[in-house]
């Protein structure tokens, strides 16, 4: 049940990104005297409409989107008598900018919002990650495994206790193996029965740590087959290392929440470039490979993975999620591509810098780009994103990511 209430609520939570985005959009062509038609959140069939001065504001079927009909967006728009001179195309060229930039805006203040709400509720989390091969929390180590994987109840300090290993130590070799992933770190560790050499790093210098394993009963997974099974292996008694978020009050949360969100708009500037080269890792999980983490998410995988935190109770990691959303549209309508705000935005200073130019040389200003041109490329690119998000879409039913076991 939890995990339904949360898929909708972060459906709800994109359902209002997009209405506030295109809010952003009418705000703003109200603010500057420009006529906005329509107000519509989704796309496809109406299932209400109802009209507040001269905007028709409306519900549509399929919540995937929505649009802010300005009047006269560009030249090859009809106008009717009372749109001439407030059309969106006649207006000066920074007008034009802080309309089409408003719902832009709208999205980056939501995502500050969001996550000032998250470093007074629950604090902000590192989002750089400690060395793979970190040490974290100790403990006793339990002498046999669950059927749901969790450990019989122990006390005491561990065998990594014991030999004065410390959380942050990274293991760089394990019994004179080098390890680099955490992985190796266990299948080394799983595979000791006597005192073994830990080489490890703690504060830039290199040392040595003569750990001795406990044997232990362990469900372990085959690399092979992914069969489990039961085996007598050797451990320590340690988990990886985590950062832990650090909780600000009200005041301190505002620079800490902007910096916070400076980190998390170089993250969201890197997935966007590296989106095209994620086609073929989504192809493959599509045709039955395994779905990396890291490939992108259709609307309906992000209120999945939605659900799947919500159900853990870790509704920290729900707020992340739609902030990194909220920055993710933003940033994504910044591209100077048409159809996106992006896209007119590159016309408008396009018209501006070439009406400039032309006026220095003792000429009048140029007639508006032709959208009719352009349209060739922005079908490609339509088709292009299209598939893309057709692509991820199929990914996210037939193979979604599934963050918790």
């Amino acid at each position: 049940m939890v995990f339904v209430i949360g898929v909708v609520a972060f459906a709800l939570g994109i359902t209002l990104s997009i209405a506030l985005h295109e809010a952003g959009h009418m705000w703003t062509a109200k603010a500057l005297g420009m006529k906005v038609r329509r107000y519509y959140i989704g796309f496809g069939p109406k299932i209400f409409s109802f009209r507040r001065g001269e905007t028709e504001f409306g519900l549509k079927a399929i919540p995937a989107g929505g649009f802010c009909d300005i009047a006269g967006m560009t030249a090859i728009d009809e106008l009717a008598p009372d749109e001439v001179d407030r059309a969106m195309y006649k207006q000066k060229a920074w007008k034009r900018i802080v309309v089409m930039s408003g719902g832009i805006a709208m999205n980056f203040a939501l995502g500050l919002v969001l996550v000032f709400i998250l470093a007074v509720g629950w604090g902000l989390p590192n989002l750089n990650r400690p060395p793979e091969t970190a040490l974290g929390l100790m403990s006793c180590t339990p002498a046999a495994q669950n059927a749901d994987g969790t450990g019989v109840p122990c006390d005491g300090e561990g065998p990594a206790q014991q030999a004065g290993l410390q959380r942050g130590d990274v293991v760089t070799a394990v019994g004179g193996v080098p390890v680099a992933t955490w992985d190796q770190f266990q299948a080394q560790t799983q595979a000791q029965t006597g005192p073994t050499e830990f080489t490890i790093e703690r504060g830039g210098v290199e040392m040595t740590v003569t750990v001795v394993p406990q044997q232990v009963q362990r469900n372990v997974t085959d690399s092979v087959t992914g069969q489990k099974t039961e085996r007598t292996v050797g451990a320590i008694g340690v988990g990886q290392d985590f950062y832990e978020p650090v909780q600000y009050n009200a005041l301190s949360a505002i620079p800490a929440s902007v910096a916070f969100t400076s980190d998390m708009f170089v993250m969201t500037a890197e997935r966007l470039v590296q989106m095209p080269s994620k086609v073929n890792d989504l192809w493959h999980s599509v045709t039955g490979g395994e779905r990396d983490e890291d490939t992108p998410i259709s609307v309906v995988g992000a209120s999945v993975i939605g659900g799947q935190v919500a159900e853990r109770g870790l509704w920290e990691v729900f707020i992340v999620l739609l902030a990194s959303l909220n920055f993710f549209l933003g940033m994504f309508n910044l591209l100077p591509l048409l159809p996106l705000d992006g896209g007119h935005i590159a016309v408008t200073i396009y018209e501006k810098i070439r009406n400039s130019i032309r006026r220095l040389r003792g000429m009048a200003a140029g007639a508006p780009v032709d959208y009719m041109k352009l349209m060739p490329i922005t079908w490609v690119f339509v088709v292009i994103g299209g598939a893309f998000m057709l692509l991820t879409l199929t990914a996210d039913i037939v193979n979604p990511i599934q963050l918790f076991p």
